[in-house]
């Protein structure tokens, strides 16, 4: 599987809300299946970043996994990156790569890489890894679109966030198991980017971070959170 898959870092992004840091790409294949937005809402699925994460796809761009990970290697002691604006973590049947956990971790040693996933916990040893990669260094927020489900993720010892509906006016709140869930700051602000907010690399254990449903696709979104909560 990781053979097949291809990788692409960006050094500076020009996304107007992440700011400009690093930000990688993967192929769609690392998607896993239990992602209720895979072709309903995703939000990188229109627009440039759609055209972009085809590109990468298909083998037209990106690198395989060794010469990402070098990419990383070379990136500056203490920089902050997002893994991933596009992809989740390479699988297999929903199981997360053991290879790949232990590559980019040792990779971003040093660094501090965050990104996000859809994958079920309780697979295989995806829950051993995601605790493993965040103890070391490489934050992985488990995504959501349940506060239960957010509250579970956090009571197994990970960091959440949860994917609420556009139409949410609320700034922070407080979970069922009593989980502050704060809305992504830059999506409040015109001039908060993931650059200069950085709560989704480092924050208080019991906090949650939201975010709005964007994009295009924002009304299936809609739909597909309301179809989980």
């Amino acid at each position: 599987m990781l053979k097949t898959l291809r990788f692409h870092l960006t050094r500076v992004s020009s996304n107007a809300k992440t700011g400009p840091i690093p930000v990688s790409t993967s192929s769609k294949a690392t998607c896993p299946s239990t992602c209720p937005f895979m072709g309903n809402g995703c939000y990188a699925a229109s627009g440039p970043l759609a055209i972009h994460w085809q590109a990468i796809t298909k083998g037209d761009r990106g690198t395989p996994l060794a010469d990402f990970l070098q990419a990383i290697r070379s990136l500056p002691a203490g920089q902050l990156w997002r893994h991933n604006q596009a992809g989740d973590l390479p699988h297999s049947g929903g199981r997360i790569s053991r290879r790949f956990i232990r590559g980019i971790v040792a990779a971003n040693r040093g660094r501090r890489g965050f990104t996000y996933t859809h994958h079920d916990l309780s697979k295989g040893e995806n829950l051993p890894l995601l605790r493993f990669a965040n103890r070391n260094g490489f934050r992985v927020n488990v995504s959501t679109e349940s506060e239960a489900a957010a509250d579970r993720a956090i009571a197994a010892g990970l960091p959440a966030v949860i994917a609420v509906p556009s139409t949410e006016t609320r700034k922070a709140w407080h979970t069922p198991a009593g989980n502050t869930v704060l809305v992504c700051p830059a999506q409040r602000s015109d001039t908060k980017t993931c650059a200069n907010c950085q709560l989704c690399e480092n924050r208080g254990r019991r906090v949650v971070i939201a975010f709005l449903a964007h994009g295009t696709g924002k009304k299936k979104a809609n739909a597909a959170i309301a179809a989980a909560s």
